[in-house]
């Protein structure tokens, strides 16, 4: 709830602070005193519009502060931490408007835009006057608060409906969405085929490319490298082919072997050097062994070397297109049949979901109807209700109809337009209420619908009303009077009133009063109690301080406390 008001330079309000409580407060003052500079400050500290107008003559700016207290985890206090504010001390609303026009906003000890108190207020003020920033403004207004008041009746409903419209609103994308994409799927798919059958064509093995690599370059170099291999095995095994050619290397090693062999008995040292000196020559002839199997099989093959290439090129061909070597096209092959096997699926998954949508249309329907039916049922009721209240309100020939509509479509909260009506007198057409109630009865039906609700609606904590009782008088405020009692009972409630059967009500009774010293005109603003609430609401009955008005004033107060 609101706790205080500080209010400097408004208007006639030179400095005033308003202390607020649980319960109903009331604002009473003369004409002229500031009484509704007071609903216009709580308008600037909830992001109402701000003008040069509104600043005090002579003054350089208006400044309005609001001190809130908010249970923990209160909708309000969250969104202020969302931008930053300190809310640990209570939740601080400053607002200034410049002589020149300029608005600023502070919230939570942070300086923050205007529209973020304007946010705020949605979750602590609703105010109804006439000047109104009234609560059902939009038809999707009405529909809450019919929803608020059905409770469970039509909570119930309203989630198995939004559970059946998500999960059709999901089929239906996703079907939307197969169906867009069938033409690129089938592309896709022709594409992959394509590419599949080129990778079958050539059927290549993990590894192949680096292989037939190896096998070209020795083939491109057969003759090079049988030269190579020939004269190296000349070396080692000499030429037969050659009577005068020199002996090779064998022969030279194994005459070496014998010549040791034949000295080294009459020296262990030599012995052992001949011993180093075969094992070499087993070492050179293994070596002339190999040497002769490579030339035995490294004839030059053309024919060969033709097909390595013709393997090369078409495998380098499969590469550019799917993988920079045979390993990366092997798995572009493997994720492609997988992905094929995915998009030849999808007419399967197409007819799936055309059932299942066609299954949860129906579904939808079925949840439809039954939120319809209990909003109806509802609606029937909370609409006797706020009838009820404007008997006690000087509206006793209204009707309230609360009318529960097709829309034609189905949102994300039904299919229903809800809307509040009301018939100003027998035989007239109801007419939503925005349009069919003057200022007065606006903020009057406003309160009977907050009465009404007041025990199923979980609503704003704090209800501000300004002129609710305009047009009345007699027997007919004091009801209105006891409906804000009422009213208060479940909520902070604060009214600006001239009628003393209004303020006999209330629990705590503010005054705004006016002073002239003849060049400024001052309002300030103070609780009256006891002997001194008697006399203003003598002043009010339009007593003057008679005796016959304060005893009026007395018999008031006394019928109005329980």
């Amino acid at each position: 709830m609101i706790e205080e008001i500080r209010i400097r330079d408004l208007g006639v309000i030179d400095e005033a602070v308003l202390p607020l409580h649980a319960g109903l407060t009331v604002l009473t003052g003369e004409t002229g005193a500031g009484k509704t500079m007071v609903v216009t400050a709580l308008g600037l500290l909830l992001g109402g519009r701000g003008d040069s107008g509104l600043v005090r003559t002579g003054a350089s700016r208006t400044v309005v502060e609001g001190v809130l207290d908010l249970p923990v985890g209160h909708a309000a206090l969250q969104r202020v931490d969302e931008a930053g504010g300190d809310v640990s001390d209570g939740l601080v609303l400053v607002r200034t408007v410049q002589a020149d026009g300029r608005s600023r906003a502070h919230v939570g000890g942070r300086a923050a835009p205007v529209g973020l108190l304007a946010e705020i207020a949605e979750h602590l003020v609703a105010v109804h006057g006439q000047a109104d920033q009234w609560r059902l403004r939009r038809s999707d207004e009405h529909r809450e608060v019919l929803d608020a008041y059905g409770g469970a009746a039509v909570g119930g409903p309203l989630d198995a409906y939004r559970v059946a419209h998500g999960a059709l609103t999901t089929a239906e994308e996703e079907l939307a969405g197969l169906r867009t994409a069938a033409a690129e799927r089938a592309r896709e798919a022709e594409t992959l085929r394509l590419g599949l059958e080129r990778i079958e064509a050539l059927e290549p093995e993990a590894g192949e490319d680096d292989v037939l690599r190896a096998e070209s370059d020795r083939l491109g170099h057969a003759e090079e490298l049988r030269a190579a291999a020939g004269a190296a095995h000349t070396v080692l095994s000499g030429d037969d082919d050659t009577p005068d050619a020199a002996p090779g290397v064998l022969t030279e090693l194994a005459d070496a072997s014998a010549r040791v062999a034949a000295a080294s008995a009459s020296d262990p040292a030599l012995a052992a050097l001949g011993t180093r000196i075969d094992e070499v020559r087993y070492l050179a002839a293994d070596l002339a062994a190999d040497l002769g199997s490579y030339l035995a099989d490294a004839d030059v093959d053309p024919a060969r070397l033709d097909h390595v290439e013709q393997r090369r090129a078409a495998l380098t061909e499969l590469t550019r297109l799917y993988g920079p070597t045979v390993d990366d096209v092997l798995v572009w092959g493997a994720a492609a049949a997988t992905r094929v096997a995915e998009l030849d699926g999808t007419g399967d998954r197409i007819a799936e979901l055309e059932a299942r949508v066609a299954e949860l249309t129906g579904a939808r329907e079925t949840a439809a109807q039954a939120l319809t039916d209990a909003r109806c049922r509802a609606a029937e009721t909370l609409g006797t209700r706020i009838t009820d209240e404007l008997a006690h309100l000087a509206m006793g020939a209204a009707t309230v109809l609360v009318a529960v509509e097709d829309s034609g479509r189905f949102g994300a909260d039904g299919r229903d337009t809800v809307e509040v009506r009301l018939a100003a007198g027998p035989g007239t057409t109801p007419r939503s209420v925005t349009k069919a109630a003057s200022g007065g009865e606006l903020s009057r039906v406003m309160l009977a619908i907050e009465v009404a609700t007041a025990q199923e609606v979980a609503s704003v904590p704090t209800f501000v009303f300004d002129e609710v009782d305009a047009g009345v008088g007699g027997r007919a405020a004091v009801d209105v009077g006891a409906r804000l009692a009422a009213l208060a009972r479940h909520a902070q409630v604060v009214v600006v009133t001239h009628l003393a059967q209004v303020a006999a009500h209330a629990d705590r009774h503010l005054v705004v009063e006016k002073s002239d010293d003849g060049s400024v005109t001052r309002s300030m603003v103070h609780e009256v109690t006891d002997d001194d609430r008697v006399t203003e609401l003598a002043r009010m009955l339009g007593g003057s301080g008679t005796q016959a008005a304060l005893d009026h004033a007395r018999d008031l107060l006394a019928r109005a406390r329980p």
